[in-house]
């Protein structure tokens, strides 16, 4: 009996999807000074709109069931190709970038304290309750 396996594993991509933002924030604060780089951001509306076209595929018993499959897939990462934040060609506004880290970090922070919710209470169940 899986418990709380569909919202563990929900949970999880939720922090590898914060994570790869991150990252793709992290890059571009530290390209901040560097001449014609383009800003990049992470889009969840494209990973959604990405796996929501894709077919779903499973094992069927009966040909009049429908088709069915989990895929996992990667955020999309996206440049900013026509911005320009700065006469140097360089399209990262440093402010937007920080408040973008910060409120990814909240988003992960909240992710993590509810994947750590449901392991206290899976422990609290193997211990019996005590």
């Amino acid at each position: 009996m899986n418990i709380y396996e569909s919202t563990i594993s929900l949970l999880e991509r939720g922090l590898d999807f914060s994570s790869t933002k991150g990252k793709v924030i992290s890059q571009n604060i530290a390209n901040v000074d560097t001449p014609n780089y383009k800003s990049k951001h992470v889009s969840f509306k494209q990973m959604m709109h990405e796996a929501q076209s894709k077919p779903i595929n499973a094992y069927r018993t009966n040909k009049l069931h429908f088709d069915f499959a989990s895929r996992v897939s990667k955020p999309g990462i996206a440049n900013y190709t026509n911005f320009k934040y700065r006469q140097d060609g360089n399209g990262v506004d440093m402010d937007k970038e920080q408040a973008d880290l910060a409120a990814n970090q909240i988003y992960y922070n909240a992710l993590v304290d509810r994947l750590n919710s449901k392991f206290n209470s899976l422990q609290n169940v193997i211990k019996g309750g005590r």
